[in-house]
């Protein structure tokens, strides 16, 4: 079983940045495909970003890409969500997910490819 907590949440004005940690527990597999997730008050929950861990690929949403960059640690137990140039519209409950193998295609969009889930982490930005 594979726990992920979530870190580095906060708020920030407009046009600020942040960085969100998800640290796992343990990874049974070499290659693992981790996104991030977010979800505000009454809407879906969206992927933003996901990386493959054994080749480094990464994959973005239209809505965050040349802001958002993810990334891995040096023990690829910790994969990192850098957010700059922040908007009001980021603001959301910011999960990561974490299932074996690699980010294909455009699955990596969607909740039901991932096996594990973190509890969340808060991202408020003011305007």
């Amino acid at each position: 079983q594979v726990q992920l907590v979530e870190s580095g949440g906060g708020s920030v004005q407009a046009g600020g940045s942040l960085r969100l940690s998800c640290a796992a527990s343990s990874y049974t597999y070499m290659s693992n495909c981790i996104g991030w997730f977010r979800q505000a008050p009454g809407k879906e929950r969206e992927g933003v970003a996901a990386i493959s861990t054994g080749s480094g690929t990464t994959n973005y949403a239209d809505s965050v890409k040349g802001r958002f960059t993810i990334s891995q640690g040096d023990a690829k137990n910790t994969v990192y969500l850098q957010m700059s140039s922040l908007k009001p519209e980021d603001t959301a409950m910011y999960y990561c997910a974490a299932t074996p193998g690699v980010c294909y295609g455009t699955s990596w969009r969607s909740r039901g490819w991932y096996n594990y889930w973190g509890q969340g982490t808060q991202v408020t930005v003011s305007s």
